[in-house]
């Protein structure tokens, strides 16, 4: 028997229909590397390992699921990655597609890696706490709608597959799950810089209940403040108004 270790937010995937479920999912777009992202004890790697002709790796934190698939599955010993998905390099050069049934603990984070790897990360088949990927998928004007969804969505296609009842793993989360696909659809809006759009949508939510002149008083002039887009909320503006406000930034 594997041990489960809740610091590390495993809960095995059991449901055999889910599994075959995200694989035909993952299959709807081509690819020929595949990362699986904490693959635990291994529910999905027993199907992915059946794919012929792709480069197939893995990242593992825990080292006893690590030598269990490394007995399970043989011709994957010299294919696991040990190490944290948030701190290991991209390990491959190339695109690649990723898939994982995500630590819970550290989801949103695996998403903000896979924004940093997007010029490289072709698509992404995810399983979530339920509201989590909910407000990946969120569409503005949507109470799920937040930095999240903005930042995803502005290089990405998303889609949400289906949901996942409690009973699929073991032991159940408290939670329902939902598994999303994302689409990586180039740079449209032609963001030269990331690192300063993500500090304009992360201080537009931060007081997400205000106008956006209050939050945002510091990035613009007074003059620019006068406009009426300056009246709405966060959640009101498309990935669209957000890259309008990034390009008259001061």
């Amino acid at each position: 028997m594997l041990t489960l270790k809740k610091s590390l937010g495993q809960h095995f995937l059991k449901d055999q229909t889910i599994c075959v479920r995200i694989v035909e999912a993952l299959q709807n777009h081509p690819f020929r590397q595949l990362l699986e992202v904490g693959p635990g004890g291994g529910a999905l790697t027993k199907y992915l390992n059946e794919i012929p002709g792709i480069d197939f790796k893995l990242v593992e934190i825990d080292k006893e699921k690590i030598a269990f698939l490394a007995s399970t599955y043989p011709n994957l010993q010299t294919h696991i990655v040990e190490g944290s998905i948030l701190e290991v390099p991209c390990p491959f050069t190339g695109k690649f597609t990723m898939i994982g049934n995500f630590p819970y603990n550290i989801s949103t984070q695996i998403v903000f890696r896979v924004i940093e790897w997007r010029e490289q990360v072709e698509t992404m088949i995810g399983m979530f706490q339920k509201e989590v990927a909910e407000r990946i998928c969120a569409k503005s004007g949507t109470k799920d709608y937040g930095i999240i969804s903005v930042l995803v969505q502005a290089y990405f296609e998303t889609n949400y597959l289906f949901d996942v009842d409690e009973t699929a793993f073991n032991p159940p989360p408290k939670v329902k799950s939902g598994v999303i696909a994302l689409r990586y659809k180039g740079n449209p809006h032609q963001i030269e810089n990331h690192k300063r759009f993500s500090v304009l949508v992360k201080t537009a939510f931060s007081q997400r209940r205000k106008q956006l002149r209050n939050p945002l008083k510091g990035f613009f002039d007074k003059a620019v403040l006068a406009d009426d887009i300056f009246t709405k909320r966060a959640e009101q503006l498309s990935v669209e108004d957000f890259v309008h406000l990034l390009k008259i930034m001061k």
